[in-house]
This record gives structure tokens, sequence and C-alpha cells, in this order.
């Protein structure tokens, strides 16, 4: 699976913004591109990280892979 990152410099913070478009709140940020990238890298493992969820009655919590 392959996702795009945009990485782009902010002249009023002077910091390197990192966002994930297609993933809702993942981002990150950094003093450099590369600490930018790095930060994005972890924000990425986070947003997939699973959360405790207690389905309700008769529902079905299933884990899926993408190739």
């Amino acid at each position: 699976m392959k996702l795009r990152l945009l990485v782009e410099f902010d002249p009023q913070s002077k910091r390197w913004s990192a966002v994930y478009p297609e993933l809702p709140g993942c981002a990150s940020a950094g003093d450099t591109e590369e600490e930018a990238i790095k930060n994005a890298r972890e924000a990425l493992e986070l947003w997939f990280e699973p959360t405790d969820i207690k389905p309700a009655k008769g529902a079905k919590l299933l884990e899926v892979t993408l190739p």
C-alpha cells in the first residue's frame, strides 16, 4: 500500500509540515524537512494503531489486511 505525504515549508512558523491527504488528522511537523517526514512516519504508525472497541451485540469486529 502506498500513501501520499504532502510536505511543505511554512515561512511564517519557519517549520515544515507533513500531511497525509487521505488520512484525516494524520499529520506532523518538524524543524527540517527530514524531521517532518520522520515524525509523519511515527504519526502514521499511531494513526493505524488499534483502539479498544466493544462491538454492539450481534456486531462483528474483523481485522483486514491490505495488499
